[in-house]
């Protein structure tokens, strides 16, 4: 539960001060158990309340009644609240700007001392993270890390070469003394750098974009096109594989728990087309979903793929397509997660 400065510093009445109030409030509610970020205010509020909360002993049960009441009226009288920083604003607006806007305003707040700099770092895509760890001493690379998330830092890490990626391990061992002036400095520096950058003006990556169109690109034309990259680029190829999903990798990519929900997103004819049409490495498919659903549901699939007749490949593929369709849908709505293949079972499955 976030807690905003302005209800919490409400007009005083008799007895306490607004700041005693607020303490009072704060105490009342951590002790329902309430999860308060009191993170979000500014840092010279957090520590008149932790004082003021120091400084107070007993508070009867009518002046504690007295205070909830205000307090919720005061609450009730509020309309609209707006972020009170141009990154909570930002976050609100979220993709209603262009990222171009976006990326400028954090800078001109971040440079102009109303945002901070480390949340613009932190916001960047992994590549060009990277890019700053590469053309930065490896003493300001190790305090950009520092400051990321875990996750994304791992991202990045992975993008560098091994050297370099040690001995900024070694350098983050030594950042924990930086003090927030300096922290600041630096933020702003690596953004700098930042600008400074070639900025690409197609925002998706080559490997994302071209695995995408491949998805539901025909079969033969997904199998030339990467017979072909393999000869041009095998790594730039084994990354396209991996960002493929089509029907061969149901198999290997779906927990069976969630194959019921999955088929229940598809048309009952859609799917038994898409398992009719399956031939060679699409089959196992097949196999694979009817193995999912109980044996009343698995038979009656059986028998309303031996009533379609014989189904031309364009329709067959079609339905395979409808199928992966939805899975993408439910993944990016966060329904379901696919499974990352190990390296040996990528290396089986292309071999």
């Amino acid at each position: 539960m976030a807690v905003d400065s302005g209800a919490v510093m409400f007009m005083a009445g008799p007895g306490l001060t607004p700041r005693q109030k607020a303490a009072v409030v704060v105490r009342l509610l951590l002790t329902e158990g309430a999860e308060l970020d009191l993170s979000s205010l500014p840092a010279e509020m957090q520590a008149l309340l932790a004082q003021e909360m120091a400084l107070m002993q007993v508070v009867d049960r009518a002046t504690c009644d007295a205070v909830l009441t205000e307090f919720c009226d005061h609450l009730e009288r509020v309309g609209v609240t707006f972020p009170r920083s141009i990154d909570g604003t930002l976050d609100f607006l979220g993709a209603h700007l262009s990222p171009d806007t976006t990326n400028r305003l954090r800078r001109m707040a971040a440079l102009n001392g109303s945002g901070d700099p480390w949340d613009r770092i932190a916001a960047l895509p992994p590549p060009q993270l990277a890019g700053l760890a590469r053309s930065e001493a490896v003493e300001i690379a190790a305090v950009m890390f520092s400051r990321l998330p875990v996750a994304r830092a791992s991202e990045v890490f992975a993008l560098l070469d091994p050297d370099l990626a040690r001995r900024i391990a070694f350098a983050m061992s030594q950042t924990g003394g930086i003090e927030a002036p300096a922290l600041r400095r630096i933020g702003l520096a690596l953004m700098r750098a930042l600008d400074a950058l070639p900025q690409p003006a197609i925002d998706a990556q080559p490997v994302e974009k071209v695995g995408a169109i491949l998805n539901f690109a025909p079969a033969a034309t997904r199998d030339t096109v990467l017979a072909g990259l393999d000869q041009d680029d095998a790594a730039f190829a084994g990354l396209v594989r991996k960002a493929i999903f089509t029907w061969a990798n149901i198999p290997r990519r779906i927990d069976p728990r969630d194959i019921p929900r999955i088929l229940r997103e598809v048309d009952g004819v859609t799917v038994a087309r898409a398992m009719a049409g399956s031939r060679g490495d699409n089959a196992a498919t097949v196999d694979f979903l009817l193995a999912g659903l109980s044996s009343r549901l698995a038979e009656s699939l059986r028998e309303e793929m031996a009533g379609l007749g014989k189904l031309s490949a364009k329709d067959a593929e079609d339905a395979m397509n409808d199928v992966v369709a939805a899975i993408r849908r439910m993944e990016a709505a966060g329904e379901l997660f696919l499974i990352v293949e190990a390296e040996e079972d990528e290396s089986a499955a292309t071999a």
